[in-house]
């Protein structure tokens, strides 16, 4: 494994065997309580939560992947992930890294000369995953549709004054290509090749095929309640474009807890996008991975899923030491039709996946799903 001892976010840690604590009613029966309230005030059409306990998967599905043909959500239905995408894109990154194909201390300008000289061209690849660039925006610029536009746009471009931190699509967007290139092709072929296969992930897809297209559920939009999927755009596989189902998902939170069998190259990226190399004021920031003290804080869990840490620069400054005691590592995402989180406590050898067909609060995420974890916890 490379780099691992720098600023390893997950410290290992003894943890006590859970998994006979919990029966599949059980883990169903707590999904329900927690989430029933959700579900009914947001009127969530759809929703599939996946829940990993020391490398045991329960699975609690409940509503509709497609209203209009009265399909119900089950374990395989894919649900649009939104920025949930990201994970892939650094431990891609990570994974060639770990091939010796790029350094994530590489200079964007290294792998593309053309932004040589220029502000952008001087961020490192690490920085691009951890949103460290000083202000690259959320979104690409309106009237931007091809590359050629994209570079005269980051030639230009210049940072804000200080360590800022700037939740950007624009900055994983191009870290996602840089890394699909390491492996000789598109972001989309390379997780194809080099990174899905070997986490076990068949229904985790950028282009659902023909062939899984029955199990693909419309989002339902908070605004109209129609039928909605995801529009095409720049940088949109690489920033928000992964549609995947639970059965997968949970099984990459157990492949990011190191109870899967998997090549170490793989399982070493993985751990590396936990590695904490920034702070914010309310969690260290990971490679996308936000990481905040375990047992969790409600405020600030809270203030860390809030609107203005995506939509507005926030202070940040470089760790100078590893994270100590036990994490919580959580990611939030959302389409206009979907909405996902990702959470896990690594010390205690569990993580929760909730994928739904509606793009609902984050914290409000946040919080069931930390009060669905705390739940579980307290039946040792």
């Amino acid at each position: 494994m490379k780099r691992l001892g720098l600023l390893f976010a997950t410290a290992v840690f003894a943890a006590p065997a859970h998994a006979a604590d919990l029966t599949e009613q059980q883990a169903r029966a707590l999904a329900e309580q927690v989430f029933r309230p959700v579900i009914e005030e947001y009127r969530i059409p759809g929703i599939a939560i996946g829940i990993t306990l020391d490398g045991s998967q329960f699975f609690f599905t409940d509503g509709l992947a497609d209203r209009a043909a009265s399909r119900p959500v089950d374990k395989d239905t894919i649900f649009e992930l939104g920025s949930n995408s990201k994970l892939f894109n650094v431990a891609l990154a990570a994974l060639a890294d770990e091939k010796g194909l790029l350094s994530l201390d590489d200079a964007v300008s290294r792998h593309i000369p053309a932004l040589e000289g220029s502000a952008s061209g001087g961020i490192t690849l690490d920085d691009l995953a951890a949103h460290a660039t000083g202000g690259l925006p959320l979104q690409v610029p309106e009237g931007i549709a091809d590359d050629p536009a994209l570079l005269d746009y980051l030639a230009e471009w210049q940072p804000g004054d200080g360590g800022l931190r700037s939740y950007s699509n624009v900055s994983i967007g191009l870290l996602g290509r840089i890394a699909g290139e390491a492996f000789g092709g598109t972001y989309e072929d390379a997780l194809k090749a080099q990174l899905l296969p070997g986490l076990g992930m068949d229904s985790t897809f950028v282009t659902v095929p023909d062939s899984a297209a029955d199990r693909y559920a419309f989002g339902y939009s908070r605004t109209d309640d129609s039928p909605v999927r995801v529009n095409p755009g720049m940088l949109d596989a690489e920033a928000y474009g992964i549609k995947s189902s639970i059965a997968d998902m949970t099984r990459f939170v157990d492949a990011q807890l190191g109870v899967l069998d998997i090549d170490d190259d793989i399982a070493a990226a993985l751990a590396r996008t936990q590695i904490a190399g920034f702070d914010t004021a309310h969690f260290g920031q990971a490679m996308i991975w936000e990481v905040y003290p375990w047992p969790m804080d409600a405020a600030r869990l809270e203030a860390g899923n809030s609107s203005d840490m995506a939509l507005k620069q926030q202070p940040m400054e470089r760790r100078s030491s590893p994270v100590e005691g036990p994490v919580f590592l959580n990611k939030t995402g959302a389409t206009n039709g979907f909405g996902s989180y990702v959470a896990m406590v690594p010390s205690e050898r569990i993580g929760v996946v909730v994928l739904a067909n509606r793009n609902y609060p984050n914290p409000v995420r946040a919080r069931a799903t930390v009060e669905l974890i705390e739940r579980i916890l307290a039946l040792d």
